[in-house]
């Protein structure tokens, strides 16, 4: 089931996405550019909720079975950590709407700092992680095409 508010969320990130699409450029880029093997990168999350607002199931929507386009809030707190994840078969938009986090990514041989208003294409070849080095909350709100139901 799919709320009034997250389908409103769902329209504002659907806009932003056309929006960010049409520039040549996100926010919050890679500055130098390079293969980063990672070493040492975290596992297991810390201080960190992540809580699905709503689903659609893409199968009867535009025939793309066992896959669902969702949208997520994630909240990372001072020091949290989204572990190392890869994004080979789950395309993402990531919104950052208050606060600031840090990337690590295999493409990039420097942190990527995301602040609030940045959005984050999340696709094909990028494993990353994320750590909150802040001292408020990082607020994201990711829209990505989920295997399974």
């Amino acid at each position: 089931m799919v709320t009034q508010s997250a389908r409103r969320l769902f329209g504002a990130l659907l806009a932003a996405s056309a929006f960010a699409g049409a520039s040549p450029a996100f926010a919050g880029q890679c500055t130098a550019e390079g293969a980063n093997a990672l070493a040492g990168a975290p596992t297991a999350p810390k201080a960190v909720t992540d809580d699905v607002l709503g689903s659609i199931d893409l199968g009867p929507e535009i025939q793309v079975a066992d896959r669902q386009l969702r949208m997520r809030k994630l909240v990372v707190q001072p020091g949290g950590i989204v572990p190392l994840h890869s994004h080979g078969d789950r395309p993402a938009l990531i919104l950052t709407v208050s606060g600031s986090i840090k990337e690590y990514r295999s493409t990039c041989t420097q942190p990527i700092v995301h602040a609030a208003g940045d959005l984050t294409r999340e696709a094909e070849g990028i494993s990353h992680y994320w750590v909150n080095d802040g001292k408020v909350p990082a607020v994201l709100y990711s829209a990505d095409v989920h295997h399974g139901m």
